[in-house]
Formats: C-alpha cells, sequence, structure tokens
C-alpha cells in the first residue's frame, strides 16, 4: 500500500474524526459537518465543504487527504446485474455488484483484495490474499456507485458478500459499518447492512457486541467432514462452535440469522444431506439461502440439476425451515456468488 504521512478523512468514521478534529483546536461538531459534506453532499474536494470556513478548509487540506476508489470498468449482464471494477491507490483491484430488485439495488462489496480462506469452490480464494481494504475504500465503492447511479431506484441494501472475509478484516470493516449506518453519513439503517462470513466464530461474538447489522454464515455443508473439505476454515472453527456463537448473536426484534448453503451437484445436494442439515440447524432460529453454484473456469464442481434443487428446499419446507432459492444474478459476466476474482488484467 502506497503509505502517507496524511490521514485520509474517509477513513474515519464519528468518534475518529472527533478526535481529529479535537487535536487541530476545532470544535467536536465540525466532525459531523465533514460527514455530512462527504456522504450526504458528495465533496470531493475540501474546497467543496462550503459549512466550514475557508482558513479551516485550507487547514484541513494541510493535515488530511479525501481519497476513495476509482472506477474503471462496468459489465451489465443479460438480466442487468452490473460488475464494476474498482482501482485502488496503490494498483490493486477489487470488484462489486449492483443486485437489480424490484424497486431498488442491492449492492456487494468486497473488503479484502483476495482472500485467505480458500474455500474450494470460490473464485477470489484461489487468488489468496493481497492485503485488506481500507474503510475508505470499502465505503467508497458504495460512494462511488451511488454516484454514478442514473435517475431512478437506489441503493437500499449494502452486503459484505463480495471479495474476501469480511471478519479477517475486522476492525476496517466495522469502521466501515459504522460510516454506512451513522445519520452524519450514509443514514443507512442497520437492517439493511448484511455481513457475509465463512464461519469466524469469535469473530462472530465480537461482532454483536460492536455493532448491530444482520448476519449471513456460509455454511455450505451439513456435516464437518465435507464442510472441512470445502471450507478449510471449519477445521479452526468446527459447526459445533460456529452454531453456539450464531445462537449468541444478539439479533434484536424478529431478525433471525441467515445461513446461505451452495449447492453443489453431487457433493452437498442430496436427500440424504437435506435430512442432515435439518438435524443439524434443530433448536437454532434461522433462515436458509439455497444458491445454486456458479461453475468458473478450472472449477472442479459442477453446477446442481434443477431437480436435485426442488428436490432439496422441499425437503427442507417440509420440515419447517424457511429455505429460500436466490437466484444466481450475474452469471454470464461472473459476477454471481463465488465468481469475484478483481482482475485488473481483464480490462
Amino acid at each position: 500500500m502506497e503509505s502517507t504521512a496524511l490521514p485520509n478523512l474517509k477513513d474515519m468514521p464519528l468518534p475518529e474524526l472527533e478526535a481529529f478534529i479535537a487535536g487541530l483546536g476545532k470544535e467536536r461538531y465540525r466532525a459531523r459537518q465533514i460527514l455530512k459534506s462527504l456522504y450526504q453532499q458528495g465533496a470531493v474536494s475540501f474546497d467543496q465543504m462550503t459549512t466550514l470556513s475557508r482558513e479551516f478548509r485550507e487547514e484541513l487540506s494541510r493535515r488530511a487527504i479525501i481519497d476513495s476508489p476509482r472506477i474503471v470498468k462496468t459489465q451489465t449482464a443479460k438480466d442487468t446485474t452490473r460488475k464494476v471494477l474498482f482501482e485502488l491507490k496503490d494498483g490493486n483491484y477489487v470488484e462489486s455488484v449492483l443486485i437489480p430488485g424490484k424497486t431498488h439495488w442491492t449492492v456487494c462489496v468486497s473488503t479484502q483484495v483476495g482472500c485467505r480462506m480458500g474455500c474450494r469452490f470460490c473464485l477470489t480464494g484461489k487468488q489468496g490474499l493481497t492485503r485488506n481494504l481500507l474503510p475508505s475504500e470499502i465505503v467508497g465503492q458504495v460512494t462511488a456507485l451511488k454516484a454514478e447511479m442514473p435517475e431512478g431506484p437506489e441503493i437500499k441494501n449494502i452486503v459484505l458478500m463480495g471479495m474476501g472475509e469480511p471478519l479477517d478484516n475486522y476492525d476496517n470493516v466495522v469502521k466501515a459499518i459504522r460510516i454506512f449506518t451513522s445519520d452524519h453519513a450514509l443514514g443507512f439503517s442497520t437492517r439493511k447492512v448484511t455481513l457475509s462470513t465463512c464461519g469466524l466464530a469469535p469473530m462472530i461474538l465480537k461482532l454483536g457486541e460492536d455493532v448491530c447489522v444482520n448476519i449471513a454464515v456460509s455454511l455450505n455443508a451439513p456435516e464437518d467432514k465435507l464442510r472441512s473439505d470445502l471450507m478449510p476454515i471449519n477445521r479452526k472453527y468446527p459447526l459445533a462452535e460456529l452454531f453456539a456463537a450464531c445462537r449468541d448473536y444478539p439479533m434484536p426484534g424478529r431478525r433471525m440469522v441467515t445461513f446461505e448453503y451452495i449447492l453443489i451437484g453431487g457433493v452437498n445436494d442430496s436427500l440424504e444431506d437435506a435430512a442432515k442439515l435439518v438435524r443439524l440447524l434443530r433448536g437454532t432460529r434461522c433462515k436458509l439461502n439455497l444458491i445454486a453454484f456458479n461453475e468458473f473456469p478450472g472449477s472442479p464442481f459442477k453446477s446442481p440439476t434443477p431437480e436435485a434443487v426442488a428436490a432439496f428446499q422441499l425437503y427442507l419446507a417440509q420440515h419447517h425451515y424457511t429455505a429460500i432459492l436466490r437466484a444466481s444474478k450475474g452469471s454470464d459476466i461472473l459476477a454471481a456468488c463465488g465468481q469475484l476474482s478483481g482482475m485488473g488484467s481483464n480490462l
């Protein structure tokens, strides 16, 4: 990462920004003005922060920078899903995905350049980890996309489900969440922010202590042996430990933990697997997202048959589990779940 002596204002949630402003001898409420300028008025330079005095803006320009990732390429799928390639300051690349809904967009945000979790069904995991994203690089994906959106449906949901394992970049991700959900910044409801994890059990509990967002756990197997083969993290945090953390995760109101289950043809999609899953979930308040595996070049796995998917979903429904089959949007441009690579060489 290119080093700089000057801090980036976009890396700071409100408490940090207040402390930074106080260190300049200014009133703490100026931090709220700065956040509003950056995230609600779209300021990209100090000159545009017109609620601040000229003298203060000039001082800020000497003491800090304003920087975000840059959009360099957008691809649109047949179903109107958009995959967006961002270039970072150090020349690395990450991808975000804009997923269309009936009345809004959902943005799928990356949290790392690559990923070190090594899940066998995920293209991102094949790269290994290059580095963590800073808060400004996580939030900057959303602000850049909001600025590029034409008149029409707005971005209403944020899912931290792109490249990387969010809980492996814990501090920066929590700062980003605080910027996403601050009334002085982007103002998203915590109900509209979802973090997806492959199962770092201790960090799930810590997340519940620090912020309040929806959590989705990538499950993908109903027993330890198969899950450890598909997802190496299971060797460190097996299903018993993972489920204990999920049961203790604080979900306000009627919200529930979501388990994501990628159905892989001939691997985890049989009725026997469905029966094991029902036994595993017993006593856990949850819902399930079923996702048919999205093939990518070089993958050892295959997509399940439509018949296997329908039978698996029906079995869960018959045993009183809400199991929603999630459409794999954007697969024709490698924008679907598990297909992101952030390859700048594809420009």
